[in-house]
């Protein structure tokens, strides 16, 4: 009698483990998919902000010196494509180091 008793126990404990098994995978896909969503909007809005602050900082700064030294350069412009090329510098980082820790941390689920 001691077997069946055993054997009932432990196909309990297999069951138990296979739903276990089970909801935590549902659980991961449930966090991975909402993480994925927020992240991604997020990452819209500062690539779009880390581009957009450094090229019009740029264009106001330029525009202020162009009416305080009238000269032959246009500072406006200069200084409009120097804050475009430093906002893309700034957005390429950010993504790289996003993508990189979604990774890591894609491998460390994974493990």
């Amino acid at each position: 009698m001691n077997e069946p008793d055993d054997k009932s126990r432990s196909g309990k404990t297999d069951f138990s483990q296979q739903v276990g098994v089970k909801a935590a995978r549902k659980l991961k896909a449930q966090r991975h998919v909402t993480r994925t969503v927020w992240s991604g909007l997020g990452m819209m809005g500062l690539v779009g902000w880390s581009v957009a602050m450094p090229t019009l900082l740029g264009a106001a700064l330029g525009l202020w010196l162009d009416d305080r030294y009238p000269g032959g350069r246009s500072w406006t412009l200069a200084l409009l494509a120097a804050g475009l090329v430093l906002g893309c510098f700034n957005a390429w980082h950010w993504v790289a180091k996003e993508g990189r820790e979604i990774r890591e941390q894609e491998a460390d689920d994974d493990a």
